[in-house]
């Protein structure tokens, strides 16, 4: 499913004009951009969780050549499901 696909479902399910959904999807989207940027955890009750993670530095070989080197230390998104959308994924 693609982002104007998504959008179009909002629309049908709430009864707001497709520009309104668009507008109201990337709002939620920066919203938990901006969350996750500031170190926040964004949590819907029974669909899941938003969270930064840190990954640790770690060695790693380069394909071409298998000389190794070291891939640094970053912080990633993840998302941990809910016991909501397990059991509706089931």
């Amino acid at each position: 499913m693609t982002k104007s696909d998504f959008v179009d479902r909002v629309a049908a399910q709430s009864g707001l004009s497709k520009k309104d959904a668009g507008t109201a999807v990337d709002a939620v989207i920066a919203s938990i951009e901006d969350a996750l940027k500031s170190g926040e955890e964004v949590s819907f009750t029974g669909f899941g969780k938003f969270h930064v993670a840190q990954r640790g530095a770690r060695e790693g070989r380069n394909p071409r050549t298998g000389e190794t080197m070291t891939i640094a230390a970053s912080k990633v998104p993840r998302f941990t499901a809910g016991s909501g959308l397990k059991k509706a994924v089931k």
